[in-house]
């Protein structure tokens, strides 16, 4: 789906601010991975990120899309291992913003739901209710999942990802430097959930 125009982006505090643009091709799901629950537990409050499943709600997108307006010297990363996903979050408030790939070639941005305002109805509005829940072996309880979904969902996200790579959008990062470099060092958790 497109973006039908600019949404805000937000940490709680209001400190750090950005825009998903206009255009923005997206997905919403939840993803129910032990690395996200890790990610919100490491933040404090997870009961603000993480549904009661354990799951967390992500709008997928190329980090072309995003931009950073207002506060970026607030923004902070981690990572639960030398080699894991960037987690990136506001230091101000701890609020979690988005998931990237460690290399700045691939595309992808996953935005924490708590980065996309306090209104789930304008959430719903605007994004339409998650399509997909995936990793959903990690739930606390059962979670519907459907294969087919996933992989079509999977397909579309590296096809995306590879016409970044093509047209070199890949380039335009909020997240990354132009010596490929995270704008912030990563503080490695290092340990990996069980």
């Amino acid at each position: 789906m497109k973006l039908a125009t600019h949404y805000p982006l937000e940490c709680a505090c209001g400190r750090l601010k950005g825009t998903l643009a206009a255009g923005a091709k997206y997905m919403r799901a939840v993803c129910y991975c032990r690395d996200c629950q890790a990610y919100a537990e490491s933040l404090g409050e997870p009961g603000k990120v993480l549904d009661a499943n354990g799951g967390t709600d992500v709008v997928a997108s190329l980090q072309a899309y995003v931009r950073f307006t207002d506060g970026i010297g607030q923004l902070a990363c981690l990572s639960l291992t030398g080699r894991g996903l960037l987690r990136w979050y506001a230091s101000c408030c701890n609020t979690p913003i988005a998931n990237t790939p460690r290399d700045p070639r691939i595309s992808y941005v996953g935005i924490i739901h708590t980065a996309l305002g306090r209104d789930e109805g304008r959430l719903d509005a605007t994004f339409g209710p998650p399509r997909l829940a995936t990793n959903v072996d990690s739930a606390r309880d059962a979670v519907a999942s459907n294969h087919i979904r996933t992989l079509t969902a999977t397909l579309r996200i590296i096809a995306r990802v590879a016409q970044a790579r093509l047209n070199g959008s890949w380039r335009r990062s909020p997240f990354f430097g132009s010596e490929l470099r995270p704008l912030v060092n990563p503080r490695v958790l290092g340990t990996r959930p069980p």
